[in-house]
């Protein structure tokens, strides 16, 4: 049963904050972890996660806002599970994170919070929906909103991440797989078929591969292809429910085929980057970028890069098998990044995000593309394209400048050829030499690539180096993974990484600078937030004081003492 979790806004009159000094209390009221109290953990909506959970009435749940940021946290100062729970038991600034101002309570356990984000991964695979997504998008609106962070002008670039798989040959993965489905089945079934999987048991795929001859490969992927076409036949019907077997059917699918009766082994180069990397996780992918070679995901991200801006914040993250163009992501992402920041105007990215749907995209959006290199060779003579007021499309090179006019289904500008002969170029020029002179043919989607491509150039000089400030965006992901490699596996915990992270690295810039402001209270972001707490702290403990008036005289005291003094 869900049940908001509203216990830490009730004060605690023998609470830690309260027994130590008021130096102390100043301290930690100046923390990251009570400034993170305030505007992470008490801002968390916990209605998103109601569909989670029963409607009848039985057991309510464990502290969703608790659990949420403790997961925040957790990816934040890259700790492992058993160094959360450590920090949650002993660290006192980090129970004070998590709306603990006591000792004792611990607001769930281990077993509660992977629950929980098993529950998280059901309906994600269910719905195709991120819940954590919805709390990211929720708190970076309300901060872009209360700091007034203008998000007319964005920029992103992006990361590859490896996942947290072993890596494996060809054959290898196919002999893994081989034993894994050998472990699911019954121990009836197990020496019914023993025989048909005596070769591979007794060792690891890697210890199988290792005693073959490299002559030896062609022939063993033959006799593991027969063995999987025996499988598919035989034992699937029988475990199709097993995870394992949804893993099988995509891998026999991806290396054989099924010619007439027999099975035969795809070639290498059938096999393409998307193609299963480990049993572990089917949603990695491999790509290789600058001489390094990744088996897992690459992560987007857009912030906002206006120079009046005191911060910066990080408005969207998506994450993309690695084999996915950063041109594909953008396209798929403009929706989502002009939902959420509606004044967009300009947006900045490298060449790899450059592309003709793009542009498309992004004049319909009337956001203007900022494209700081250009992808592929240049030409020696550029011939450019520009479009006037009524609509028009001229074409210009150094020595002419004529206007084009529409055919079927391009346009074509005519340039007279003997101005053409007197050019330096015209050897080498782009134009085609026909009857009426020389002609250039292009389509509206030249004109916003050359758009795109001049754009740097059309912005003032402070402007133009934007973009690169982004890197240090990157970075700040990048050193929570070492070797660029994420402690997990599967898209839905990478995701929980990614988002994670996001909402750290937004909280602690907001965080530094106000810190960095002389006399600023750290209490103004919280507002509403802070005053109910205080509100409904102070009647609760009136009405527990109260409950206790009756039993024992000497709350007398401590009533009078708390109405007068407020402590």
């Amino acid at each position: 049963m869900f049940r908001e979790n509203t216990k830490h806004l009730q004060s605690n009159l023998f609470g830690v904050v309260n027994r130590v000094s008021k130096s102390l209390q100043k301290k930690i009221d100046n923390s990251a972890e009570a400034t993170f109290y305030r505007l992470i953990f008490s801002r968390i909506d916990e209605r998103l996660f109601k569909g989670l959970y029963s409607e009848e009435a039985s057991r309510p749940n464990a502290a969703i806002n608790a659990m949420v940021s403790a997961l925040i946290l957790m990816k934040l100062r890259n700790w492992t599970y058993e160094e959360l729970f450590e920090n949650m038991q002993f660290h006192v600034l980090v129970r004070i994170a998590l709306g603990l101002n006591d000792l004792e309570t611990m607001p769930f356990c281990m077993a509660t919070l992977f629950n929980f984000q098993n529950r998280l991964n059901d309906h994600f695979i269910k719905t195709g929906e991120n819940l954590f997504e919805q709390v990211f998008d929720g708190l970076t609106a309300r901060q872009l909103k209360e700091l007034k962070v203008k998000a007319n002008i964005c920029r992103t670039d992006s990361l590859l991440v490896a996942s947290n798989i072993r890596s494996y040959s060809r054959l290898q993965l196919l002999v893994e797989l081989i034993l894994r489905i050998y472990r699911v089945l019954t121990d009836s079934d197990k020496s019914l078929y023993r025989q048909q999987f005596e070769r591979y048991l007794g060792k690891s795929s890697g210890q199988y591969i290792y005693a073959l001859k490299p002559n030896d490969f062609d022939s063993e992927l033959l006799k593991v292809g027969e063995l999987y076409h025996w499988i598919d036949r035989q034992i699937k019907p029988l475990y199709a429910d097993q995870q394992v077997f949804q893993v099988f059917e995509r891998v026999y699918r991806e290396h054989f085929t099924i010619v007439g009766d027999r099975v035969e082994v795809r070639s290498p180069a059938e096999l393409h980057s998307g193609c299963v990397q480990s049993p572990d996780d089917l949603d990695a992918a491999y790509r290789e970028k600058n001489g390094t070679k990744i088996q897992g995901h690459v992560i987007s991200v857009v912030e906002t890069a206006t120079p009046e801006n005191e911060i910066n914040l990080i408005t969207d993250v998506a994450l993309k098998p690695a084999n996915t163009d950063d041109s594909i992501i953008l396209n798929e992402r403009l929706d989502n990044i002009k939902e959420k920041t509606p004044e967009i105007e300009e947006l900045h990215f490298d060449g790899g995000y450059g592309s003709e749907s793009n542009d498309e995209k992004m004049q319909k959006e009337e956001i203007t593309p900022v494209q700081t290199a250009i992808r592929g060779r240049e030409s020696r003579q550029e011939i450019s394209i520009e479009r006037n007021a009524s609509g028009d499309y001229e074409v210009y090179c150094p020595l002419q400048r004529v206007k084009a006019e529409p055919t079927r289904k391009r346009f074509k500008a005519c340039f007279d050829e003997n101005i053409c002969r007197t050019c330096e170029h015209y050897a080498t020029c782009r134009l085609i030499s026909q009857k009426k002179g020389r002609v250039y043919y292009f389509r509206a989607a030249d004109y916003l690539k050359q758009r795109r491509q001049r754009s740097l150039e059309q912005i003032p000089p402070e402007r133009r180096s934007i973009r690169n400030n982004v890197e240090a965006t990157i970075k700040e992901f990048a050193c929570r993974m070492p070797g660029r490699k994420v402690r997990v596996r599967g898209r839905f915990k990478t995701e929980l990484f990614m988002y994670g992270v996001a909402i750290g690295v937004n909280f602690g810039r907001i965080y530094r600078r106000l810190k960095t402001k002389n006399g600023i209270d750290l209490h103004y972001l919280s507002g509403i937030t802070c005053l109910y707490a205080k509100i409904s702290g102070r009647l609760q403990n009136l009405i527990d004081y109260a409950g206790h008036w009756m039993l024992n005289r000497h709350y007398r005291f401590n009533i009078a003492r708390f109405m007068i003094y407020g402590f």
